[in-house]
């Protein structure tokens, strides 16, 4: 095999000429243009598409491409011309619908004509770069239709009018309208754009330009609101019908703008109906609406936004100030309470829970909460009350939610630490008064403010708990080691660790000789356990049952407090006393005393005391005697004491210097672990590095921080740069 030669084969051209008849082009030319006749006249039925096709195919063979070409425009364009005389003739409706007959059928005939020269259209068409013969059948329909002078004008009128027409309420033919439509698009985008978008988005603009000049003088907001809803929601249902898909963006920019952008400021302060009548009416509705539309246009949420922000701090503010509305703590908590569900409702209903309504929500509150110094102590009143009565027969869901509601409160507060003060007064009341609704619930609320503060700022609080477990343990051990007290009086002591307790200074009022005794006895049997401790009693925390016999031998069970006690108890030994003899035997503060005898025998229903001369306050001249006449349908009666549920006004100096007094070392241990790390720092820096770290307590005053660097520099710790003073740098 590999010894063969190849062989090389070569074709080699024709060597005898073909000769074609001179006149076979004009014969077949006039074969097809005939066939193209027939086509457009509906009798297309007769001919034979393949001897056509091969008539083609050889014009195009025997390089007569450009003959069929040239003759393919000529003859169309001469049929269109006819075509475009009777779509000018039709009258009134059927001139669109003459429109849509005639394209369907140019359409049609295209097709045929297409495929009868497709060898034309692969071959020579692509070589010439003409245009193929579908895209030339549109363009000359367009050229010869479409942009004839005479349909024109008429066509973008009529389309126009019937956008109109159906924008007005009539009922139109969508149909036709989709079909007509969709021929502009198909003859390209341009032509839809040109021909029909451009003015049909100018007409609109005018149209809902009046349309809204006219609706924002009859109506009110909210109807208003409705109105442009309905027109934006045609408008897109009207693109999904019959328009072009791309058109959406255009025609809704068109309506936004008309009848909101250009109207956004009056439709917000309209009176009596605008976006501050909606949130203080609860118009979700409305409201929704409003945030839905507005949300479409720039700046229009930011609109809302602001209003709102204004509104709501105005109306916060009012509520903070308001001097009536102070006067009862647990109302005012509530009030907040109720504000911030209404929007939190408003915020999630409306406006789909956006987070910058939110931000606003917060940032309002924070604002106009901390207006009122007294914040911190209204909202622990407010949780005192709901856990010594107001959570009875809750269930704990409900419980849950309402200590969430004061939590979201509570974050607001810029002054937790104050707070923190009186909740621990009103919590050390609960707990030894055994006025608590629920343990459950009081370490529930404890864990929600070590969550947001710490486990430093709810140490001293479950102190509190773990001293209350303990002293019933040590009752326990001293009842079992003291048997022979059963008979006698009894006594319940709770030992305080002085540290977690918002003790007061020691004044032991002088005790019965029967308590005395007893709690002679506890001091010995404690610090026979505990070595190094010291007791101190505090009195004025303390309460006591007495049973009381009355005129008539009625018999009471007294629950007192043990200052209250200490009175009663001297009516044994005397039928009559001076307020000057009660107060020399035991011994009890003037303020304290007063409240006691004006809450026994100036309080309707508990006067176990009557007094002379009656009146509601008390007298350093009075004297008292029991009321023999005493009587109430209770066999226990609790006989409280006279108090300002809120402080007076030594007592908040007091304890806003407390509070103070506590900022100081907070402040200085920030200074000295940002200093400990940073080893140089500016003066600024250290300012504001103070405040964040501190922010989740208080807000730090910078004159108090300035005040606590310059102590740390006095004692060493910090000391200034020697070339700028403005400069710190840490001593280790």
């Amino acid at each position: 095999m590999s010894n063969q030669k190849k062989r090389i084969f070569q074709i080699e051209a024709f060597k005898n000429r073909v000769v074609v008849d001179p006149k076979y082009a004009e014969k077949t030319w006039k074969i097809l243009e005939h066939a193209i006749h027939e086509i457009y006249n509906h009798n297309a039925s007769g001919l034979s598409f393949e001897e056509l096709y091969r008539n083609a195919y050889n014009m195009v063979l025997h390089k007569f491409g450009e003959k069929l070409y040239s003759g393919l425009v000529t003859t169309m364009t001469a049929h269109l011309k006819e075509i475009s005389k009777s779509i000018e003739a039709a009258q009134g409706d059927l001139f669109l619908e003459e429109l849509n007959r005639k394209w369907n059928d140019h359409n049609k005939a295209l097709q045929m004509i297409r495929d009868i020269l497709m060898y034309m259209d692969r071959t020579y068409i692509p070589n010439t770069h003409k245009t193929p013969v579908h895209e030339l059948g549109l363009s000359l329909w367009r050229d010869n239709i479409i942009h004839s002078g005479k349909i024109q004008s008429r066509l973008l009128s009529t389309l126009l009018e019937l956008v109109h027409r159906e924008r007005t309420g009539e009922v139109i033919d969508r149909g036709l309208m989709r079909n007509i439509i969709k021929m502009l698009i198909d003859l390209g985008s341009s032509v839809y754009q040109e021909d029909f978008e451009k003015p049909f988005l100018e007409v609109s603009a005018e149209f809902y330009r009046r349309e809204s000049q006219k609706f924002i003088e009859c109506y009110d907001c909210g109807d208003y609101l409705k109105k442009a809803e309905i027109r934006l929601n045609e408008e897109i249902e009207r693109v999904t019908h019959y328009l072009d898909a791309k058109s959406e963006g255009k025609i809704t920019n068109v309506v936004e703008k008309e009848m909101i952008a250009n109207h956004m400021m009056r439709l917000v302060h309209m009176e009596n109906s605008g976006l501050v009548n909606m949130l203080l009416n609860d118009k979700h509705g409305d409201l929704g609406r409003i945030y839905n539309l507005f949300r479409r246009v720039p700046n229009g949420l930011a609109m809302i936004r602001d209003v709102m922000t204004s509104h709501l701090r105005e109306t916060g503010k009012q509520l903070v100030t308001d001097a009536e509305r102070l006067k009862d703590p647990v109302e005012y908590v509530q009030r907040l309470l109720d504000e911030k569900e209404k929007y939190d409702g408003i915020i999630s209903l409306a406006f789909s829970n956006d987070k910058t309504f939110q931000n606003a929500l917060n940032s309002s509150f924070e604002y106009f909460i901390n207006l009122n110094s007294r914040s911190p102590e209204f909202i622990s009143l407010f949780v005192d009350d709901k856990l010594r009565k107001g959570l009875k027969g809750v269930s704990e869901e409900d419980v849950e939610i309402i200590l969430d509601k004061v939590m979201m409160i509570f974050c607001y507060l810029q002054e937790k630490d104050v707070f923190e003060k009186y909740y621990k007064q009103h919590l050390a009341k609960r707990l030894l008064s055994g006025k608590t609704v629920s343990d459950d619930a009081e370490r529930s609320l404890i864990v929600k403010l070590k969550t947001a503060c710490g486990y430093q700022y709810t140490s001293k609080l479950e102190g509190m708990f773990t001293d209350m477990k303990t002293s019933q343990d040590t009752m326990q051990g001293f009842c079992s080691s003291h048997p022979e007290l059963t008979d006698g009086p009894t006594l319940v002591v709770q030992v305080l660790t002085t540290g977690s307790w918002p003790t007061q200074p020691s004044i032991t009022c002088h005790l019965p000789f029967e308590m005395s005794a007893l709690c002679e006895k506890f001091r010995s049997y404690y610090l026979g356990i505990h070595t190094g401790r010291r007791l101190s009693w505090q009195t004025n925390m303390g309460t006591a049952d007495i049973k009381a016999i009355f005129g008539k031998g009625q018999k009471h069970e007294l629950n007192v407090s043990t200052y209250q006690m200490c009175i009663l108890m001297l009516f044994n030994n005397a039928d009559r006393l001076s307020y000057k003899e009660i107060e020399q035997v035991t011994a009890i503060p003037a303020s304290d005393l007063k409240r006691c005898l004006q809450s026994m025998a100036c309080v309707k229903g508990k006067n176990v005391l009557r007094k002379e001369p009656m009146s509601k306050d008390i007298g350093e001249d009075d004297s008292f005697f029991v009321n023999e006449k005493f009587a109430s349908k209770f066999y226990k009666v609790k006989v409280g004491t006279v108090v300002a549920q809120k402080e007076s006004e030594p007592e908040k100096q007091e304890t806003r210097q407390r509070v103070e007094e506590d900022r100081k070392p907070q402040i200085e241990a920030a200074v000295v672990r940002i200093m400990k790390s940073r080893k140089v720092l500016d003066h600024n820096n250290i300012i504001a590095e103070v405040t964040k770290q501190l922010q989740s307590r208080f807000l730090a005053n910078p004159t108090e921080i300035k005040k606590r660097i310059e102590s740390l520099i006095e004692r060493e710790f910090l000391e200034r740069d020697n070339s700028d003073r403005k400069m710190y740098r840490y001593l280790a």
